[in-house]
């Protein structure tokens, strides 16, 4: 009999996992329906709600399945301190045509004001193909809206999720402290405009790691206010590589400093790793980045620092120079191919010229043989293996 009841309680443990240590706030309970078809808004927000409420640790729980989701906002202070979201199915944007319901917003799916959020598991699915025809063939398009976004947020985990297909961004970390991105998969098609990876501005202390990024834009984007950011074993391609900025879009902009970029391999991405500024005054500045142990695989510009940035052409951007002041920049041990000539393109502005930049070990090929560098007011340094036209 006791060998019995020691089964059923393991087998208890294993159905219900959610059920032992934590309040677990199911969103079927409440109405959500797992058939991608009903409304499952309210469900969702009354889940959230009640663990938010929770004077203990608690669990809003998302079974397996697929929810429509329009937008929602899952707001703070939390009662506890730590509250869970288990997404075991998927949660999907309205479908085709419909890309108007979340597009109008700037955020699809927002977590806000919260002190202690984890985040585990499922798919998001933006369903941004309608939307992105619309932004190609130049129709009146909604601004697009961001997957998954945290305002405010301290102390938080995503983990093990993956975004499919979003309208604009996949997710944005703004204003955050201690946020750790692990093991997150992004998928959009390479021609698919806007759709960033990650965005991050104004935070502190936020770690990506182990993630897989796959886009039509900046793998991961980071923005004015960006400090102690690590970002450790990600695979970027296609997109348009790890991009600092672009910065200088106001004159009184913060800085971007304490950047760490590590074991990251770019696969035929536009850019590998990449500052990119407006030729505009601006109280902003650039120092101590690390870029170590890095490779490239058919990257169009392994290296690019941009000081003209200005996609939209000459009519959009002033004859001023950038007022970014860059400086402490180390690329240490970089290496692989260029789809280009010229690998390293450090273009800097004629009034701020970047300090303090280290080339250690940099070694990249482009058909076989050493790819080139090009400098425009750059100052800096190179050891060990260096690149022909090396410009210090």
């Amino acid at each position: 009999m006791a060998n019995v009841i020691v089964l059923f309680s393991l087998l208890f443990i294993v159905a219900f996992p959610l059920s032992i240590n934590a309040a677990t706030y199911n969103v079927l309970r409440y109405g959500a329906k797992p058939n991608g078809r009903t409304d499952s808004t309210r469900s969702f927000l009354r889940a959230w709600s009640l663990a938010c409420k929770s004077k203990k640790p608690a669990t809003m729980w998302v079974p397996r399945g697929t929810y429509l989701v329009k937008t929602i906002v899952f707001g703070g202070p939390c009662r506890n301190k730590r509250v869970t979201v288990q997404i075991d199915g998927k949660i999907q944007a309205p479908p085709g045509k419909n890309y108007r319901v979340i597009g109008k917003d700037r955020n699809w799916i927002l977590f806000t004001g919260i002190n202690g959020l984890t985040i585990n598991g499922g798919i998001l699915d933006g369903r941004g193909s309608n939307f992105w025809n619309c932004r190609r063939y130049g129709g009146n398009c909604p601004d697009g809206a961001i997957s998954l976004s945290l305002n405010n947020v301290r102390n938080g985990i995503i983990s093990g999720l993956k975004s499919i297909d979003s309208q604009f961004s996949h997710m944005a970390i703004n204003g955050c402290k201690n946020i750790m991105v692990r093991r997150m998969t992004i998928l959009a098609p390479d021609q698919s405009p806007n759709t960033d990876g990650i965005d991050i501005q104004s935070s502190t202390g936020v770690k990506i790691i182990d993630s897989s990024i796959k886009t039509g834009d900046d793998c991961i984007a980071i923005g004015p206010g960006t400090k102690k950011l690590l970002v450790q074993r990600v695979g970027c391609g296609p997109g348009h590589g790890i991009s600092i900025g672009s910065l200088a879009r106001s004159r009184n902009e913060e800085g971007v400093q304490g950047i760490v970029v590590k074991d990251v391999t770019f696969t035929g991405s536009d850019n590998g790793l990449r500052i990119k500024t407006w030729p505009r005054p601006s109280n902003g500045f650039v120092k101590n980045v690390l870029y170590q142990n890095i490779v490239m695989k058919n990257v169009r510009n392994p290296i690019i620092i941009d000081q003209v940035y200005c996609p939209g052409g000459n009519s959009q951007c002033s004859r001023q120079h950038s007022g970014i002041k860059i400086s402490g920049v180390t690329y240490l041990n970089v290496r692989g191919t260029s789809a280009t000539p010229i690998a390293v393109n450090l273009h800097c502005s004629a009034t701020n010229p970047c300090n303090g930049i280290k080339l250690y070990h940099v070694k990249l090929t482009y058909w076989k043989k050493p790819a080139t560098t090009f400098c425009y007011s750059a100052i800096g340094i190179s050891k060990g293996k260096s690149l022909p036209g090396n410009c210090f």
